[in-house]
């Protein structure tokens, strides 16, 4: 049975935009089972995709903070220990970072990845045995990057069919049918402004449909609260751990989110989903996937890509790329997709 090791340590997006790599893998060659390195936080999450065999947790972001004791604790130690625990068929860093690629030196196999050319940072692609060409990055949706890298890696064509995540997560129960909204990013050039999800709560709610709002820090209970008074039927969920946010998402009607991890999960789960974007590009790192709508204004400073506005850094309601994306068009583009009132 082939054994490979993914060297894919975050983010939520990134890493659901590599499982369809593995269920292409599983259809193309028979017994074939991989080991991930990820951040600890993600451990559960790689865990989804039923090609998963051993999940190996690396702490980066929290030895940065201490790197000496991490180092006299053991930790690290024991983490080498995990890695090398076992020699692999094939070693894929499907992140293609430095810190991504200095993890794959440290394991036993051949070691795989993009070429210069094809990653963010070319450094990375010295640290590699194999080195392959994938669609460009400027231009090619990650998905599609990633499918290409395993494919020449483990020697198969890429299926012609839309990416299938291969996971399938139990849905929440819930009482009716219901909208969720994803509001949570990290960019502020990503938010969508609040008082726009109030008012797209208010026509949801008004139209007999539930609506349920997450959230996963004060900042996002905050805009989960403001919503609600302008909408007052809205639900707001508990702080949920990834696996129990997953079944929400899993049971969920129809979504609109921003450009968010959760939002990836949704068309993973191919969940009918209306993405909104601003700084970032959907042809790159959309949701991608059945009855996926993507909405975003016409400005001539997008993409940006920056977390900052250069373009309008005192536009009301900020920013301003977002803010051109109404919640009347998002509720008619939601009414479009078939979701009637109840």
């Amino acid at each position: 049975m082939p054994t490979i090791l993914i060297i894919k340590l975050s983010s939520l997006g990134d890493i659901i935009h590599t499982f369809p790599a593995l269920t292409d893998a599983g259809k193309a060659l028979s017994d074939v089972k991989f080991d991930w390195v990820v951040e600890e936080g993600f451990s559960e999450v790689v865990r989804w995709h039923p090609l998963v065999n051993r999940v190996i947790p690396i702490s980066l972001r929290r030895w940065r903070k201490s790197l000496g004791k991490s180092f006299l604790s053991g930790e690290f130690t024991r983490f080498l220990q995990q890695l090398r625990a076992q020699s692999y068929n094939c070693v894929i860093d499907a992140q293609g970072l430095l810190k991504s690629a200095l993890v794959t030196c440290l394991a036993r196999g051949p070691r795989c990845g993009y070429a210069a050319q094809a990653t963010r940072e070319p450094l990375a692609a010295w640290f590699y045995q194999q080195r392959y060409v994938t669609p460009p990055l400027q231009e090619a949706h990650a998905i599609v990057r990633v499918r290409s890298l395993f494919a020449k890696a483990l020697g198969y064509e890429v299926p012609a069919e839309l990416p299938d995540a291969g996971i399938i997560i139990k849905p929440a129960p819930a009482i009716a049918p219901y909208v969720l909204l994803l509001h949570g990013t990290t960019w502020a050039t990503k938010f969508w402004p609040v008082e726009y999800w109030g008012q797209l709560a208010q026509l949801i709610t008004a139209a007999g449909i539930a609506v349920k709002v997450p959230f996963s820090n004060d900042k996002e209970l905050m805009v989960a609260k403001t919503i609600q008074q302008k909408a007052p039927l809205v639900e707001i969920l508990p702080k949920l751990p990834l696996n129990e946010m997953a079944q929400v998402v899993s049971g969920a009607r129809a979504i609109v989110a921003v450009d968010t991890g959760l939002g990836h999960l949704a068309a993973a789960l191919k969940i009918p989903t209306i993405s909104l974007y601003g700084p970032t590009d959907p042809k790159r790192t959309g949701t991608l996937a059945v009855d996926q709508q993507h909405m975003s204004a016409q400005l001539p400073c997008m993409p940006c890509l920056h977390n900052t506005c250069a373009y309008a850094p005192d536009a009301v309601p900020f920013p301003a790329c977002m803010a051109q994306l109404t919640p009347e068009r998002v509720w008619e583009r939601l009414q479009k997709m078939g979701f009637a009132a109840s």
